[in-house]
């Protein structure tokens, strides 16, 4: 047995650096605290805490009189100017190549420019890069995250970017990012933080691991290069193990391989890794004395292989229990197989694998003299049976079905007669959006991308992706053969952006731009239709040369205005809605999407100086229809029109000159007539003032007249300069939708690359 310790493992500089600041202090008697755990490893940070040093959460939690040590992560801005703020004694452990991305972050956001993040968004460090960026950031943690981000974000691709990555960001999967960024924007301005340490420390463990049967990773399982290692690993050596302490080593796991690789965290103390070293070599003398010791055993496994030809015996199957299934293999022990050993895959039940009276071909797992039983396998001869089939299949890529029986770490299994093939969760669906759990029971088809042995280790690895992949690819050959404008087909929404949802048609994407999804106004395509939907659309605009397809949403029998026409012609009576006041006049709302104006002159039969006078927002009237412009989109109403003839004001009536009786006529006639007295002089300058008064008003109501028009034609004028600007803002849309479109088909491509 050998065991191989990377060099790099344990302590990088950055947190050598703050622990040594620490413990300094703690030396030289001072007080001290530290905002969260100085690294990612509860032993350091217990063993810290029994010297005085106390982690807090928040700095209201540090005393007065203790230094607060800001850790080798980092923290933004607002954090550094609030200690300041508070007046606390403050000492920065940020680690230099972490201080290095906050200076170029901060400098982007002096210059207005939006700064891309490689990285896991919750993780302290990049929680303080984005806390030193004024500008727009984003972030992402794959390169698949990267792909739909750059579909979704609004940054031009001749804009100027930044790029930076978390210190500890896998560097194979940085590679590829950045394949990605150069094809979309043409100045990107790329910046490697990637610590050095991080990258030669995840090198020697992709070597390392790849040369080990066993593989031993030591570091805090809250550590994000801790996480990242063992990710490593485990992608090169099936069975990786991910420690904390020594404590947690399966002593008789160790004994069970020949060649054992031994890798640790950036935040792991080396005292830590040097228990684990002790207790491996104890483990290491134990069993070699123990094979000494088990030469018996050796013996009459060897005895075994004489007897049965390769280890193999034929059976025939008595009788079936929901645990084990016996079987006669002709000799005087009784055989059974363990239900476990039945198949790989752990759901089907024993009665769905064999019958009574099967003959089965069987594995000698382990003979029990005393109790005279053998335990047999058959799945492990049906793995073996079908392992030169995989190998072969592996070269030819041919595509197999199989069943998905569980999700594990990293991805799914799959059963291939009787083989477990490991699925990446990067291979397993068309996008990282989906959940895994809703493959497990399905039947699948998928490419064996993967299919090598080391030593009694087998390494099956497929792929569902390249398969859904291809056929995409067969439906979007189909699709433009077939598509044509004002085709309509059923799709389901995929993502949903402000200016509107994008919809897979079968293998290739249209999109509904908002103001195709509903007659009335929103403001978000969220309030119509919602990611998973499935709609009916048809084909607006195809553009043959960026294979952008517009997408129609709204039913035209919905339309507004053509129920207008339909249902509402001129002297229609209507329950008008008020819904917004002007100077001129009142808006009402007639039918949901349209509505029509009613002019302060037809709102009464009278004068009135303001149409809030009479009206008020929300108020429901009688109207009637007096006019319909279906071709500037204008509807006229009149309140004044249904006012009946009694609501009008009457005239004064005339009076009536009283009879006069014959004898008055006598009387009158017989008298001295009485000289009535003479009319006053009229004073030419009271008539001069009346004629003056009346022609004013003759004036005032010409030109309030005038002014009426005036403010019919602005706003005409209005209207028609709106018309010019949303035609402008749709052209501007469709730019945008245009720019949008091929972001999206470089992602597409991205994903098939």
């Amino acid at each position: 047995m050998s065991i191989h310790v990377a060099k790099t493992a344990g302590f990088c500089f950055g947190v050598n650096r703050a622990v040594d600041i620490v413990n300094s202090m703690l030396d030289r008697g001072e007080k001290v605290c530290t905002l969260g755990p100085i690294i990612h490893n509860m032993e350091m940070v217990l063993e810290l805490e029994s010297r005085g040093c106390k982690a807090v959460d928040k700095l209201e939690e540090c005393p007065k009189d203790c230094t607060i040590v800001i850790r080798s992560h980092g923290v933004s801005k607002s954090v550094m100017d609030k200690i300041e703020e508070l007046g606390l004694n403050c000492v920065d452990a940020t680690c230099p190549f972490v201080k290095k991305i906050h200076n170029i972050v901060t400098e982007a956001g002096e210059n207005n420019t939006p700064v891309l993040i490689a990285g896991n968004k919750n993780h302290p460090e990049v929680q303080g890069i984005i806390g030193h960026c004024d500008s727009d950031c984003y972030t992402f943690n794959s390169n698949d995250e990267l792909v739909e981000l750059l579909a979704n974000i609004p940054i031009e691709k001749n804009n100027d970017v930044i790029v930076v990555a978390q210190t500890t960001f896998s560097k194979k999967e940085w590679k590829k990012c950045l394949k990605t960024v150069k094809k979309v924007y043409t100045n990107a301005k790329i910046f490697d933080t990637i610590c050095k340490a991080t990258s030669e420390r995840q090198n020697e463990a992709d070597l390392i691991s790849g040369n080990s049967d066993l593989m031993i990773v030591i570091g805090d399982r809250h550590s994000s290069n801790t996480a990242k290692l063992y990710d490593i690993c485990k992608s090169r050596c099936a069975d990786t193990f991910l420690i904390e302490t020594a404590k947690e080593l399966d002593k008789d796991l160790v004994s069970k391989y020949r060649s054992i690789g031994v890798t640790a965290g950036a935040s792991t103390p080396a005292r830590i890794i040097k228990e684990v070293l002790d207790t491996m070599s104890e483990e290491i003398k134990s069993s070699e004395t123990v094979v000494e010791t088990e030469s018996f055993e050796e013996m009459l496994e060897e005895s075994l292989k004489n007897l049965n030809t390769n280890e193999r015996v034929k059976g025939v199957v008595v009788s079936i229990a929901p645990n084990e299934v016996i079987v006669d293999v002709g000799r005087k022990q009784s055989g059974f197989i363990p239900a476990d050993e039945l198949s790989n895959d752990p759901s089907v039940k024993p009665e769905d694998v064999v019958k009574v009276g099967d003959e089965l071909e069987l594995l000698i797992m382990k003979t029990n003299d005393v109790e005279g039983t053998i335990m047999l396998s058959k799945r492990r001869v049906d793995a073996q049976k079908g392992w030169e089939e995989l190998k072969q299949l592996a070269e030819t890529q041919e595509v197999l079905t199989g069943k998905v029986t569980n999700v594990v770490k990293g991805g799914v299994i799959v059963i291939y007669n009787d083989n477990r093939v490991f699925i990446p969760a990067s291979q397993a669906t068309a996008s990282r959006d989906e959940n895994l759990e809703d493959l497990v029971g399905q039947e699948v088809q998928f490419k064996l991308i993967e299919a090598s042995q080391r030593g009694r280790m087998k390494r099956i690895v497929g792929s569902i992706r390249a398969v859904l992949r291809e056929q995409r690819a067969a439906q979007r050959a189909t699709f433009w053969e077939n598509c044509e404008v004002g085709k309509h087909y059923k799709g389901v929404v995929k993502s949903i952006t402000n200016y509107g949802a994008f919809v897979d048609l079968g293998g290739v994407f249209g999109m509904i731009h908002i103001s195709e999804l509903s007659w009335t106004h929103i403001k978000n395509p969220s309030e119509v239709v919602n990611i998973g939907d499935e709609v009916d659309v048809y084909v607006k605009e195809i553009n043959e040369e960026t294979k952008k397809i517009s997408l129609g949403y709204k039913d035209p029998d919905a339309n507004p205005w053509e129920i207008l026409r339909r249902d509402y012609p001129v002297d229609t009576v209507v329950d008008a809605t008020i819904v917004g006041l002007t100077t001129f006049g009142a808006f009402a709302n007639v039918i949901p999407g349209i509505d029509g104006l009613i002019h302060i002159s037809q709102i009464a039969n009278k004068r009135i100086e303001k149409p809030e006078d009479v009206l008020k927002i929300g108020e429901t009237v009688k109207a009637k229809i007096i006019a319909i412009d279906f071709e500037k989109k204008r509807v006229s109403l009149s309140m004044r029109a249904l006012l009946s003839e009694e609501d009008k004001p009457a005239e004064a009536p005339v009076e009536e000159a009283a009879p006069v009786e014959e004898d008055e006529v006598v009387v009158a006639s017989t008298e001295t007539p009485v000289e009535e007295p003479a009319a006053e002089p009229v004073d030419p300058v009271v008539e001069a003032a009346d004629q003056l008064e009346q022609k004013v008003d003759e004036v005032k109501e010409k030109v309030e007249e005038k002014v009426e028009s005036a403010k019919e034609k602005v706003k005409a004028k209005l209207d028609e300069a709106k018309e010019k600007v949303e035609d402008k803002v749709e052209e501007l849309k469709e730019k945008a939708d245009e720019a949008a479109a091929e972001v999206e088909a470089k992602a597409e491509e991205a994903k098939d690359e």
